[in-house]
């Protein structure tokens, strides 16, 4: 039930709009399931280049949230993090990016809040958990 009454909350305070930056197809089916049962809609791109040409090159409020797996091809979650902050988008220094990866120890934690991400989650996704962390972030 608390699931519920949070998903619900989550449906009436935003329409979130996702952008989810993932390699691996079944982690991005998983979190595309999680996001799209708050009623948002998920933009999914393969590596962290692709994800910072994204958001860059879209209008103010396309993007509610970045959320950034850290271990892609091309352009690292970290990378792409601190290029997005570093851009000149209007929404550089505000979007939210979390962390979803399976590295989960304190120093990965760590160096994901350095590199500018807001929050971390760890793998295997925790629905709760990340509801939660986007509620905390998306106003």
């Amino acid at each position: 039930k608390n699931q519920r009454t949070l998903l619900a909350v989550l449906i009436l305070i935003f329409q979130e709009i996702a952008l989810l930056a993932e390699d691996h197809p079944i982690n991005q089916k998983v979190a595309e399931l999680i996001l799209e049962k708050t009623g948002a809609a998920v933009t999914i791109v393969e590596n962290g280049l692709q994800c910072t040409e994204l958001f860059t090159g879209s209008a103010k409020g396309s993007f509610d949230a970045i959320l950034m797996d850290i271990q892609m091809p091309i352009m690292n979650g970290y990378e792409a993090a601190q290029a997005i902050r570093s851009s000149t988008h209007p929404q550089s220094a505000t979007i939210p990016i979390i962390a979803m990866t399976a590295n989960a120890f304190a120093e990965d934690i760590k160096n994901a809040l350095s590199a500018g991400m807001n929050a971390h989650i760890a793998k295997p996704i925790d629905p709760q958990k990340l509801y939660e962390t986007l509620a905390a972030y998306i106003k």
